[in-house]
Formats: structure tokens, C-alpha cells, sequence
């Protein structure tokens, strides 16, 4: 399918000509279903960039103006949605760039903790969902969203801010970001100087965890940037970049029920589905099964899986993982709970499982620790149930002295039996991963972080807000650090 984004004299040949190279592009899943992130970072990422970085960057931009301007023409790119002018190389070198260092160093002056983002967050521009089939957490990027720019220009520098400000809570753990790119048009781009700005401020920290970055329907504006972008990037960073040409293709990777997909990257995926039907693979229809067998864990809900289970009140799947862990090396894991493991055997043991058929966890504690965080992503009902989400979300509005009848309230009275027994069997547990905390480095709060959105999820019909996140862990972080005095021996 990668063909189907080739214009006749594609901008990445033009560029090869112009940057004299000629590596190719970086995977589409269109080509490479079976492709998966390099788990692997590179110590040595992308240093601050000099004067002369930002001086070569100008002068391909005027070469490629020159090119250009030679008579070359472009044709349409099938995949292109409609809004964003092919003639967008002249944007591109009509954008300001920056000339000093100080530019840079501008932004950092400007991020404060405290700094009120109401009116970006409001957008809903980046939103944070679950974890995607690797047991990372997925933060979403919707171009649609931005605001045109009009006559009270949008500001883009606190958008920057927000961004780095939203991404401080999770750089710490493996995490992947899926960007829908459809609805950037030339009314709502944000200047070619803002992406290299974002590059900037986005440091090894960043990108060091950043384990796959999903462009969703790229257009040739993309590949554009990226090549003009790519001599200062490095090229490990580069082959966490995957285009994305339809939904389906993401949906291997991530589970798309829990990402909030803008209603018109809908439509366009189904307009483009339809356009280009003659060149999609035939694929055989998902097998499915209508009723769950009597040792389906995965997916069933907590009453289910005690009938089929002997009335215990913990999931098989659960204890296996627990006891596994439970151990002194795997305790002193560092990042347990907060690294991925492998896609396809995260798949097989979840399918064994399902089957009844022994799970082996290949003395890898990652694979258990991502293995209990699906199981408990994937409930029918999260373990603190729908019924409990607003509560939960209002947590910081309690005053410190409330706090503690009120968690009580809701954990004792409000949390059905079962759900009890298993929240507390994991949160027992849980306190004694952080009693290694000083070798895995996973505090209450890291593993609230981990956590929250696998104990608490919105009710589908309403989607999880970024500005839930926050009250979410703190609630989660409340309950690990005084679980002594909330659970009953």
C-alpha cells in the first residue's frame, strides 16, 4: 500500500537528490504487518542542536525552492484528505525558522507545573488512553482538533508547554503515540519553526521510552517534513516512526475501542477504504466466539470467571502472575510494571490461558507484569466499577480530612464483594513491590501511574478525558499507600 502514496516524481526523491542519499523511507504496516518497534533505545539520542544545524535546515529549504521552481509538478497523492494544499512545499519555506539558540532556551523560561491549560485542554487535542497489546500506555494526538488560526491567533507555544507538561507523567514509563494526521489543513498547521520547537523540547527523556510512533493517514506533507527534519534526527528515533494507512492496520497493535477517534478520521478511513478497495489484501474474516468457554479469563467479567473457577474470588491468570513476582528477583526488577514485553507472547499466553493450557512465563518477569495489567485492561467491568467513576474522578476536590472515610465508603460499602477481595489481593501485593521501591524504583506513585487507567476506565459511552488522568492516580496512589488502614485483615 506504500505505492498508493507515490506521486509520479515523489518529494522524498527530490529530496534524496538534494540531501545526496538514498536510504528508503521508513516502514509503512501497509508492507510490514509483522514489523515491530525497536524495543531498543539509542543512549546517544539527538544533542542540542547547533547554530549550524538550524543555518543547513535553512538552506535546504531554499534548495528546495529552487527545485521546486524548476517546473517540476506533483501530482495528488492518493491518500491525501482533501484539505491540505499539495502545493505545500512553498509553505513550508514560507514558515519562519529559528535563528538562535536563544529561541530554543525561550521555551524553557515558560514551563511551570502550575500554569492553567483549561483552554487547551479543552480541545481535547492530546487525550491518554490504555494501554496498547504491549502494555503501553497510549497518548493520542489529533490534528482535527487544532483550532484555526484566525484573527485571536491559537497559541502554540502553551500548546508546546501542554504537551511536555501531559507527557512528564508517563516519559518514565515505555509509552507509544499514535498521531492522526487527517484535518490539518493550511488554516490550522502550526508553523514548520513550532515542529522544529517541539523536536527540541521533546529531549532524550522523551524519546528514550518512546517505543512506537503510529502516523496515522500520512499525506505527503509528512514526508515532506520528515525529510527536511531527518539529517538531525537519529536513526533509531526514526525507526519508532510507523505510517499507518487505514484504522485496521493500527487496530493490530492497538485495541481501537479505548482510543477516542475523532468522528471525521472516521469517515475519512472509510472514505479511503472505499477509494483504494482494489488494492487492499484479502484477509480470512476474524474467528470470534460467542459465548466464552468455562476457562476464558480474558475478557470475561469477575462473576464468570469465579463460577468456572471453584467460587475462588481470584482469577486463576491473577494468582499465576502474583506468585510468579512475588519473588525476591523479580521484586527488585527495575521498571517492573512500567516496561513492555513482547507483542506476539503477550498474545499466546493470553490465548493458552484462555484455552486452560499451562502459561509459562519464560522466567521473565516482564511478561507477567504486563500479562496482569491486560488481564485487568481487558475486564468486562473495570475492578472499580463504572458505577464508582465519578467518585473517583472528584477524589481531589476532597479536603485531606475527608479523604479517608470517604475512600472507605466507596472501597467497604460501595465495591461489590468480589471486586473486594481481588483489588485487595492485588493491592496487598502491590505494597510489597514498593517496599523494593529503592531497586525497582516503582513508588506508589509510579504504579499509580501504571495502574490507574487498568483499575478505573470511563463508561465506554463516555470516553476518558485527559483531565481525569490526574484525580485517577491520585485516588490509585491514596489507596497504595494506605491500604493498612482501608482493607479489612
Amino acid at each position: 500500500m506504500e505505492a498508493d502514496y507515490q506521486p509520479a516524481l515523489s518529494p522524498a526523491k527530490v529530496l534524496t537528490a538534494v540531501n545526496n542519499e538514498s536510504e528508503d523511507p521508513y516502514p509503512s504496516l501497509s508492507d510490514f504487518h509483522d514489523y515491530e518497534p525497536n524495543l531498543e533505545f539509542d543512549d546517544t539520542e539527538l544533542q542540542a542542536t547547533s547554530t549550524a544545524s538550524v543555518q543547513l535546515l535553512e538552506e535546504k529549504l531554499d534548495l528546495t525552492v529552487g527545485v521546486i521552481g524548476s517546473g517540476i509538478e506533483y501530482l495528488e497523492s492518493p491518500v491525501s484528505d482533501g484539505t491540505i494544499e499539495e502545493n505545500f512545499e512553498k509553505e513550508l519555506v514560507d514558515a519562519p525558522v529559528i535563528e538562535t539558540a536563544d529561541d530554543l532556551a525561550a521555551l524553557d523560561t515558560e514551563l511551570a507545573d502550575e500554569e492553567d491549560y483549561h483552554d487547551i485542554a479543552r480541545l481535547g487535542i492530546v487525550e491518554v488512553v490504555g494501554d496498547d497489546s504491549a502494555g503501553r500506555k497510549v497518548i493520542v494526538v489529533s490534528a482535527c482538533k487544532l483550532p484555526p488560526v484566525g484573527k485571536e491567533a491559537f497559541n502554540h507555544a502553551k500548546l508546546l508547554r501542554y504537551l511536555t507538561h501531559t507527557l512528564d507523567t508517563f516519559v518514565e514509563q515505555d509509552y507509544s503515540l499514535v498521531y492522526f494526521h487527517h484535518g490539518l489543513t493550511s488554516k490550522n498547521k502550526p508553523p514548520l519553526s513550532w515542529l522544529w520547537q517541539a523536536y527540541k523540547a521533546f529531549d532524550r527523556k522523551y524519546k528514550k521510552n518512546l517505543k512506537a510512533l503510529y502516523l496515522v493517514h500520512p499525506t505527503n506533507f509528512i514526508r515532506i517534513v520528515w525529510q527536511l527534519f531527518k539529517p538531525a534526527i537519529s536513526a533509531k528515533f526514526g525507526r519508532k516512526m510507523m505510517y499507518v494507512n487505514y484504522l485496521d492496520e493500527l487496530a493490530q497493535y492497538i485495541n481501537l475501542d479505548q482510543l477516542i477517534i475523532p468522528q471525521q478520521v472516521i469517515e475519512h478511513d472509510e472514505q479511503l477504504m472505499l477509494k483504494n478497495k482494489k488494492n487492499l489484501p484479502t484477509s480470512p474474516p476474524p474467528s470470534s466466539i460467542a459465548t466464552p468457554v468455562g476457562t476464558t479469563q480474558f475478557g470475561a467479567s469477575l462473576q464468570f470467571i469465579k463460577e468456572n473457577n471453584r467460587g475462588d474470588p481470584i482469577p486463576p491468570i491473577v494468582r499465576q502472575c502474583v506468585e510468579f513476582l512475588d519473588t525476591p528477583d523479580a521484586l527488585e526488577t527495575e521498571g517492573i510494571f512500567r516496561r513492555s514485553a513482547n507483542v506476539a507472547v503477550v498474545k499466546e499466553l493470553q490465548s493458552k490461558c484462555n484455552q486452560g493450557l499451562p502459561v509459562d512465563f519464560q522466567g521473565d518477569a516482564h511478561i507477567a507484569a504486563v500479562l496482569l495489567k491486560t488481564f485487568l485492561r481487558e475486564l468486562e467491568e473495570p475492578l472499580m466499577t463504572y458505577e464508582l467513576y465519578d467518585e473517583i474522578t472528584q477524589f481531589q476536590t476532597l479536603s485531606k480530612d475527608e479523604r479517608p472515610r470517604r475512600v472507605k465508603i466507596l472501597i467497604l460499602e460501595k465495591l461489590p464483594e468480589d471486586n473486594y477481595q481481588l483489588l485487595k489481593y492485588i493491592v496487598q501485593f502491590l505494597s510489597r513491590v514498593m517496599d523494593r521501591c529503592d531497586l525497582n524504583k516503582m513508588t506508589s506513585s509510579n504504579l499509580a501511574v501504571v495502574f490507574g487507567p487498568n483499575l478505573v476506565r470511563a463508561p465506554p459511552s463516555r470516553g476518558m478525558s485527559l483531565s481525569a488522568i490526574g484525580p485517577i492516580n491520585q485516588f490509585i496512589d491514596y489507596v497504595f499507600t494506605d491500604q493498612d488502614k482501608i482493607f479489612i485483615i
